[in-house]
């Protein structure tokens, strides 16, 4: 894949792991799309940066990747922009707690929306301009979604479903386009982190006894992007080795 002309389109790209992701592949030469819905401030001081760094290089969207139509939207204006769409990354995601007695059908269309129905209809949007380029896509999963977190199982549901659009896709979209997951373990503390007893029994979990850090997961981007020509329908887990179930 030649960098200098690759695009990159990454969803919730405005900050934490998604801005991570951005900024590296854009060190590495690729022109940046960053997607958001909220952070409008967080997006634009990230292009700003990158375009700082070289000019024209970097464009962010805003949509609401919990509606169909905005997601397949996203998808045209992303494609407009250079004509070309290389790699997509699907990080969007929504996280809260939903409890089995306070869960609302607004939570399962919200998680559900962003988690998995977005990803899926900006893919389908993608999938000739990602033909046409040979290129390939990277699903951010969870842990979760093989192992449930208690009081989150709408969200739970959702990365389950974004696990088997990552299988079904690499089927669906072979030979010309490859799909890989991502799935995360404790990667960064949540906003707002946790008390130092909850770190301490999620760590307890994790054989190697630490938290991640956004490159971790960077690191395996770059890897399924540059370096895994025969990849595809796999999920990697980068957790530390927490999904051997300590």
């Amino acid at each position: 894949m030649n960098n200098k002309d690759s695009v990159v389109l990454i969803t919730g790209a405005a900050k934490r792991i998604g801005a991570s992701i951005a900024r590296a592949l854009h060190a590495r030469g690729y022109r940046i799309i960053i997607h958001y819905r909220h952070s409008q401030t967080d997006a634009q001081k990230s292009i700003n940066e990158l375009n700082q760094q070289r000019p024209q290089s970097a464009h962010i969207i805003q949509g609401d990747l919990s509606n169909a139509t905005q997601a397949q939207a996203i998808g045209q204006q992303a494609l407009a922009i250079w004509d070309r769409i290389d790699v997509l990354i699907n990080n969007a995601s929504s996280f809260y707690p939903t409890s089995l007695d306070s869960a609302t059908e607004q939570d399962w269309d919200q998680l559900f929306g962003s988690n998995l129905k977005g990803p899926f209809f900006l893919t389908k949007t993608l999938i000739p301009a990602l033909k046409k380029q040979q290129g390939c896509v990277i699903n951010l999963v969870d842990i979760h979604a093989e192992k449930p977190l208690k009081d989150h199982p709408i969200y739970c549901i959702a990365k389950a479903g974004v696990a088997m659009m990552t299988k079904s896709l690499a089927k669906e979209l072979a030979p010309e386009i490859r799909v890989n997951g991502i799935s995360p373990g404790a990667i960064l503390w949540p906003e707002p982190e946790p008390s130092a007893e909850a770190k301490g029994k999620i760590l307890s979990k994790v054989p190697l006894q630490k938290i991640g850090e956004s490159n971790d997961i960077v690191q395996t981007a770059i890897f399924l992007i540059e370096q895994a020509p025969y990849i595809s329908g796999q999920i990697i887990a980068v957790d530390g080795g927490r999904s051997l179930g300590m």
